[in-house]
């Protein structure tokens, strides 16, 4: 008996590998479950899921779009629940269990979610968010607990049968740093475009074993590390939640005594995870250290990615010299568009303080955020600094298709084209653009040409004092290269005389802090001293707090509006 599956690229994608590979493993359990496996028990879970919707569904309504929440864990049955859903024409909406349940009451509410599946294991957190507020809703969403599915049910021939019209895909939520969390749609057809560009640029291969420690409703895990190595074959190994140790004695394992495991070749995760890697290596026993540094090296790791957050060049730096010389490649994306930019995948074309090239399928353009002007290409940053900055627009297939239900902040964050190439995306961002003596060397026909560099946030990252327009992810990675400081974050506060004035918020190391003055926990006038031949006078902070943890979101971003109010009160 055949399964039958719509004719979408991602079914299709998974129909062609050798149903015998391995798609996905349980690190801990090490359970592996197949390609051929996956899709068998994918057609179980459809099969129940479009019964489930039937009956949740009022008579006469189509079931193409239906918006499907769920909380499951990260592993096999999170596959298998999202790639149901997708098999159902519906809209998959992934939710985290470490939310509060009034925020995930929030996205049922707000996605008019009519079913909440949840594995056995939230099915009590599940029921809580249920309990109450949501009876105002003209449905309320009806919660079901999915199967479990431990050991795959062997393998099926596999039918595609072609959809009249998709209406299903996935719907992402903001971090909600400005306002209450918009829901962004992203179509089948949005994540097809997002993962094929990715498929092309970092060249996935099905001999590619991922190592995926990053939680799912962030387009970095879902899209990135999971959906792309699908459509390429590859290996998925889940080790969620992170745990430094566990995933240092992961990547050791190949290179270990009687360990049989495959080495990790693709590692994507975020810069605090870098730096914990780094500041716990020094801990771990010699056998294992080893180990750990061949398991880094180009040979056996074959592309390290950070992204997210600012990679600081300090941090750059220390897993190069860790590494054996692996470099860390770094990308530009975020919910509304996926990845935009990235590096090269030739060691030269990762320049630092760089995110790349426009990546396949995407055009970019930068628009002067003063006089709204488009920047045209060879106006570019000289080698003094000297040159436009300006927001970031991104359009073409990848980017997303509305705010749901949401017309107001979906039109204000388009603007219309005069070429009739279709509308811009704003994204908020500001960058400028650079040509790189020796870059462009990973002979990739998108990694050419000036290269980009962030800025900021135009909201919270560009910092208007005296009149000079200040970058803060520049004061940032200056100040990352100090030894006293382990953690900043630079932000603008209120001055009469300046406009704005440079502030920096820093967690200190503390096997330097007291090197001031006199024996002095470091301060202020330290950092004007230890900064004064690092960056220009205007730019270098006036005000130093120092606190014992930057507090971050699960991506490891940093909301500066809310540290502002909470550090320096009155002055935000």
């Amino acid at each position: 008996m055949a399964s039958t599956f719509p004719d979408l690229p991602i079914f299709r994608a998974i129909a062609s590998h050798d149903p015998k590979s391995t798609a996905i493993i349980h690190s801990r359990s090490e359970r592996r479950f197949t390609y051929g496996e996956l899709l068998k028990d994918v057609e179980g879970a459809k099969v129940t899921l479009y019964n489930q919707l039937k009956s949740a569904s009022a008579e006469g309504e189509s079931r193409g779009g239906q918006r499907v929440a769920f909380l499951v864990e990260n592993g096999y049955d999170y596959v298998v629940t999202l790639l149901s859903i997708l098999a159902c024409d519906s809209i998959a909406v992934p939710l985290s269990s470490g939310f509060p349940a009034s925020e995930l009451r929030y996205i049922l509410e707000n996605s008019e979610a009519v079913t909440l599946l949840s594995s056995g294991k939230f099915q009590e957190k599940a029921e809580e968010v249920l309990k109450e507020g949501l009876e105002h809703l003209p449905r309320k969403p009806v919660l079901n607990v999915v199967e479990k599915r431990l050991t795959g049910n062997g393998e099926d021939e596999v039918q595609l049968v072609p959809l009249p019209l998709t209406k299903g895909g996935m719907m992402l939520y903001t971090s909600g740093t400005t306002s209450r969390p918009k829901g962004v749609l992203l179509p089948e057809k949005v994540l097809t475009a997002q993962a094929e560009s990715l498929h092309k640029a970092w060249q996935y291969t099905s001999r590619d074993h991922l190592l995926h420690v990053l939680p799912l409703h962030h387009i970095h895990g879902t899209v990135n590390a999971l959906l792309t190595p699908l459509f390429a074959g590859s290996t998925i190994e889940f080790m969620f939640p992170f745990n430094v140790d566990a995933v240092w004695e992961r990547l050791a394992a190949p290179f270990m005594p009687d360990k049989n495991k495959k080495p990790i070749t693709f590692l994507t995760v975020v810069p605090t995870i870098y730096n914990r890697f780094l500041s716990s290596f020094d801990k771990l026993a010699v056998p294992l250290q080893e180990a750990v540094k061949k398991a880094l090296l180009p040979e056996n790791l074959r592309l390290n990615i950070s992204g997210s957050a600012a990679l600081p060049t300090p941090t750059k730096k220390s897993w190069t010299e860790l590494s054996g010389g692996n470099v860390l490649l770094e990308r530009y994306g975020m919910t509304e568009v996926g990845m935009a930019l990235s590096c090269g995948l030739d060691f030269r074309d990762r320049v630092d303080g760089s995110v790349g090239w426009p990546l396949p399928s995407v055009q970019v353009r930068l628009v002067d955020s003063e006089t709204n002007e488009v920047v045209p290409l060879g106006h570019e940053v000289d080698e003094n600094g000297k040159g436009t900055e300006g927001e970031i627009q991104l359009r073409g297939p990848t980017v997303f298709e509305e705010y749901w239900r949401n017309e107001k902040a979906t039109s204000e964050e388009f603007v219309a084209s005069d070429d009739g190439g279709g509308k811009w995306f704003k994204t908020g961002d500001i960058a400028t653009r650079k040509i790189v003596d020796g870059a462009g060397q990973s002979g990739q026909d998108w990694a050419k040409g000036p290269m980009y560099f962030i800025r900021g946030r135009k909201s919270t990252d560009i910092i208007k004092s005296g009149g000079e327009k200040v970058s803060a992810l520049e004061i940032e990675r200056e100040l990352l290269s100090l030894p006293q400081i382990s953690e900043a974050a630079v932000v603008g506060v209120a001055s009469e005389q300046w406009g704005q004035k440079v502030a920096a918020v820093v967690v200190l190391e503390p096997a330097h802090a007291q090197t001031g003055k006199g024996g002095k926990t470091w301060g202020v006038m330290d950092m004007r001293r230890a900064l004064k031949d690092k960056l220009a006078n205007y730019k270098i902070p006036q005000e130093l707090k120092a606190v014992e943890e930057l507090p971050k979101n699960a991506m490891g971003k940093i909301n500066k509006k809310s540290l502002v109010k909470e550090i320096f009160g009155d002055q935000a």
